[in-house]
């Protein structure tokens, strides 16, 4: 019984290192492209409610960017009492703030303003309101979502 080896040559070498980079290389494209189309779990809005934090914690003018699902939610606290919405521009989706001094929601990206008291339009490009997000406070927490 006789024994034969093959010998990698070095031209089948650098192939062989060039295919598994090219291999490689599109694995760390391919992969997040399949990522993006078939997501593990994508929730528009949660079907359970999301906790807050203690109910008297956020102060008259005071806000709180909360994750909420696809997009986060901006709870405020007005002088006409709790509003929540969720916190992406009606426009381009961009993230907005609430300006307690003016009482009003910013969008920053396009110069857009909302009224705090019920997400409706001030001025800008935006073409429609905030939408709102349903809250409640049980066992002194303060709760957004679920059942209102």
């Amino acid at each position: 019984m006789t024994q034969t080896t093959t010998r990698v040559t070095r031209r089948g070498f650098i192939k062989l290192v060039y295919g598994l980079f090219g291999a490689l290389g599109l694995g760390a494209f391919a992969a997040p492209a399949l990522a993006y189309f078939w997501p593990a779990k994508l929730e528009e809005v949660p079907s359970e409610p999301v906790p807050v934090g203690p109910a008297g914690e956020l102060k008259v003018g005071d806000s709180r960017t909360i994750s909420y699902g696809r997009y986060p939610a901006l709870v405020l606290n007005t002088p006409a009492g709790m509003r929540a919405y969720l916190a992406v521009c009606t426009h381009f989706a961009c993230l907005v703030k609430y300006d307690g001094v003016k009482d009003e929601i910013v969008c920053p990206c396009h110069a857009g303003f909302f009224r705090s008291d019920d997400g409706s339009v001030i001025s800008g490009p935006p073409p429609k309101a905030l939408k709102p997000v349903p809250w409640f406070t049980k066992d002194d927490i303060l709760y957004i979502g679920g059942e209102a």
